[in-house]
């Protein structure tokens, strides 16, 4: 299997090494960048970088300016270190597109659990590769998602938040299965990630929008009208 590479971006050394010595005894190629300004440079020179640990505080170009950059050009999973607990913050993080939040102090092996869950979710799904319903067209292993024959730009979350829903037509989804199912069930995350989500999924799906219909008071149902 080939070597996956992880680019992790923290001005602490201290922090780098200890991230880097876990993910290297997991076999992953480990890249370093002490700022924001270094890892565009690592980003734009090697382009197979499977994903990204990103530490929000730091000097010359912040973790929200690197995360809006990468996602002009990529849909690479974003893991962003956060020191400060402030729901704000991951609110503004999941606009942006990042995919995990591990706030500092953490556990490494924690952090790399994450990595491992991510690259399997994002990665190869061997079950059915391609999933359809209502003119809505998913080919997990190309990482596609169309509307009637037109690709829709999706997130990596919302893509795997449109596939859960297709995988589960017809049944009402709470919030609660959404975010252990979809962002991993060691993510605290709150209902608003997974709302801010849904509105964004909606507009991108144009009229099929309203195939994702609210359950009041509970969740969410993918439901094609017949």
């Amino acid at each position: 299997m080939e070597t996956l590479k992880i680019l992790v971006v923290d001005d602490e050394s201290r922090m780098r090494k200890l991230v880097k010595d876990f993910l290297t005894k997991k076999n992953f190629q480990v890249l370093e960048a002490a700022d924001g300004e270094e890892a565009m440079d690592i980003f734009y020179k090697e382009k197979d970088i499977a994903l990204m640990i990103l530490d929000v505080m730091m000097p010359k170009m912040d973790g929200w300016e690197v995360c809006r950059e990468v996602r002009k050009n990529s849909k690479m999973p974003i893991i962003m270190l956060t020191a400060r607990g402030d729901e704000r913050d991951e609110l503004l993080g999941f606009e942006l597109g990042v995919d995990e939040y591990i706030s500092k102090p953490f556990s490494p092996k924690i952090l790399v659990a994450r990595v491992e869950a991510i690259l399997r979710r994002s990665g190869q799904d061997a079950a059915q590769d391609v999933i359809s319903s209502g003119g809505i067209v998913i080919d997990k292993t190309a990482h596609l998602a169309s509307v009637d024959g037109k690709p829709m730009e999706l997130s990596f979350k919302e893509f795997e938040l449109l596939t859960y829903f297709l995988e589960n037509e017809g049944i009402a989804l709470s919030r609660e299965k959404i975010l252990n199912s979809v962002w991993n069930y060691d993510y605290f995350g709150d209902a608003r990630t997974i709302d801010t989500h849904v509105k964004k999924l909606r507009s991108k799906m144009g009229e099929k929008g309203e195939y994702i219909k609210t359950v009041w008071g509970m969740g969410y149902k993918f439901e094609v009208h017949s």
